[in-house]
Order: structure tokens, then C-alpha cells, then sequence
């Protein structure tokens, strides 16, 4: 990022760990390569990834081992034109790592991230001044499950209604709980947020609540609810109105990915004041990017590619897809 761009406060800041990932170079099963490749991942550095992609101010908050995994973090997110000049560096954990595992069934994830530097963020990063200058921070349910720490910085920006608007991707991943923990503890983060994302299976399996009328009801009072159906479609609740926008017909090489650039294009059409069709299809644009690569951190669309495709009217923005 350009030293005139850093020295402007952030769109949006992005609270949570990054890991490094090691992943194969086909889909043949972890067990039976020789060979892995190194990249990044964590669910909101990919939307501030996903943000910067696409136009936008996005700095990432966070900590990383003082190791050659926590300098690959920085170096690949500043590339991508992210703002981390506020990670903090630990000196003493690690910087943790996940590897992709693919298989018939899709790809499975094996995380060592217990104690890393990231698990040691607490409530006093709540007071960071990029959080207070910032337009959005956007936060996820991953760090909720990372420590008790963690749940208590989520718990501190959530807790205020003064500062910027606060986003909550609730992005339940079963591997991090333990059992019975997720269900109360989501619940209640999502609902303090001004802005939600839940998919509707995930809210299915956390609360047993399948039907995106009946999760946004479940969700109030959050001001902002979007339930995201895979493949249907994507259904959001402002000001009382209901609005759907079905998702576009995508080749699928890895799902991972796709949520989170779902959440970039939905904020990014709040940045810039669009209404709740132009910034759900912004959402599922941003989603079909990612949908279509196995990078968790995908290349987005040019804006003049998403601009055209925002001004169609609902049988050709479907039919006009990039498949």
C-alpha cells in the first residue's frame, strides 16, 4: 500500500488470525502428496484482501509470530494493498498454520493454531486508534473460538453504538468449539452487531433455525441481516424490508473462500451508498470470484466488470454471469 493511502484512515478494519496454509498442487488427498505450497488464509484478512481488490481503504489488525510464516502474512497482504501496519509482532508465540486436505467429499482443514500469537489478542486492542477512525470493523466468529481473550476484544467493539458500524460474519467453523460452546456464544455476538452474516445451514446447525425469515428474527435486533443460501441465493433484512438476489451459476473448483468475499462485496456496496439489490449482487460477484479458484484469497473482478454487471436488470444479470 502506498504511503498516501496509509496515511488515510481505513474504509474498514478487519479484526482476527491469519495463518499460513499449506496446501496440494491437485486434488489428490494431503496424505498422498510430496509436495505442498505456501500461502495465507484467515477469514478477515480475506475480506480485507477482497475489499482492497476491490477498490476500497482496508487495513487488517492483528498479531503474528515474530517468524518467517507472521513476515509472509504481512508481506502478501501489503501486496494485495492491505493496511497492516498496526499487527502487533510476538516475540514469544508462533504465527499459526492450517493445511487443506482435499478429498471426494470437498476439502477438509487440519489447523495447529492453539496458542499462537493471534490467541493472545485481548480487550485493550478495543482502543486502537484505526479501529476508531475506521467507517466499518468487521469481525467474524473464528476469533471468537480462538481464547477466552479473543472473546472479550470481540465482546469490547461489539459493546459500543458511538463508533464506526461493526460487521459480524458468524462463520461458525465446528473444529474450533467445544461442544455446546458455539451456539450461545454466536448468538449473542451477532446479535450486538450492526450488520450480520449467517448462512442459512450454519444457523440450521447452531440453533436449528432454517428458514431465512425465521433467522433473521433470531438474529434482531441487529439493524442489518444478511442469510446467505449457497447456490439459492442471498436474503437480506433493513428497515423492514426483505430483499433476495439468487446467486450466479459458477463453475465451483473450492468453496472456501466464497463467504468471505461475499461479506467484501456486501460492504463495499455500503461504503458506496448502494441499495440492498446492488450491494447483495456486489456480494455474490465478489463470491463467484472465489468460487472459481483454490487461492483462499482470490483476484477480484475490475470494477468496470462489476459496474456493467450491476446495471442489468434481474434475467440478464443471471443469464450474463462470468461462469
Amino acid at each position: 500500500m502506498s504511503s498516501d493511502r496509509q496515511d488515510q484512515p481505513a474504509d474498514v478494519v478487519c479484526v482476527g488470525e491469519t495463518m499460513a496454509v499449506l496446501s496440494p498442487p491437485d486434488a489428490r488427498p494431503l496424505a498422498e502428496q510430496s509436495a505442498l505450497g505456501l500461502g495465507i488464509g484467515g477469514a478477515e484478512s480475506n475480506v480485507a484482501c477482497a475489499l482492497a481488490g476491490l477498490g476500497h481503504r482496508a487495513a487488517w489488525l492483528s498479531r503474528v509470530g515474530d517468524d518467517p510464516f507472521g513476515r509472509r502474512i504481512l508481506a502478501e497482504l501489503g501486496a494485495r494493498g492491505v493496511d497492516v501496519s498496526a499487527v502487533q509482532t510476538d516475540p514469544e508465540r508462533p504465527t499459526g498454520v492450517y493445511f487443506k486436505d482435499p478429498g471426494p467429499d470437498g476439502t477438509r482443514t487440519h489447523y495447529y493454531r492453539r496458542g499462537s500469537a493471534a490467541t493472545r489478542m485481548g480487550p485493550e486492542l478495543a482502543a486502537h486508534p484505526a479501529l476508531r477512525r475506521a467507517r466499518v470493523v468487521h469481525l467474524s466468529g473464528v476469533a471468537a473460538a480462538l481464547s477466552d481473550s479473543c472473546v472479550q476484544l470481540l465482546e469490547a467493539l461489539l459493546g459500543g453504538r458511538r463508533g464506526p458500524l461493526v460487521s459480524f460474519d458468524v462463520n461458525h467453523r465446528p473444529a474450533l468449539w467445544r461442544d455446546g460452546d458455539a451456539a450461545p456464544g454466536l448468538l449473542a455476538l451477532a446479535r450486538a452487531a450492526d450488520i450480520v452474516f449467517v448462512g442459512r445451514d450454519e444457523a440450521e446447525d447452531l440453533w436449528g433455525t432454517a428458514r431465512p425469515d425465521d433467522i433473521a428474527a433470531l438474529l434482531g435486533p441487529a439493524p442489518l441481516v444478511v442469510v446467505k443460501d449457497a447456490e439459492h441465493g442471498a436474503t437480506s433484512y433493513a428497515e423492514g424490508k426483505r430483499t433476495f438476489v439468487p446467486s450466479l451459476p459458477t463453475k465451483v473448483v473450492e468453496p472456501v473462500g466464497a463467504g468471505d468475499a461475499f461479506a467484501a462485496g456486501y460492504l463495499a456496496g455500503v461504503l458506496e451508498d448502494r441499495d440492498e439489490r446492488s450491494r447483495l449482487r456486489l456480494g455474490h460477484l465478489a463470491a463467484a470470484a472465489a468460487l472459481r479458484t483454490r487461492d483462499d484469497v482470490p483476484v477480484m473482478p475490475p470494477r468496470t466488470e462489476t459496474d456493467r454487471f450491476l446495471a442489468l436488470d434481474d434475467d440478464a444479470w443471471v443469464a450474463a454471469a462470468p461462469r
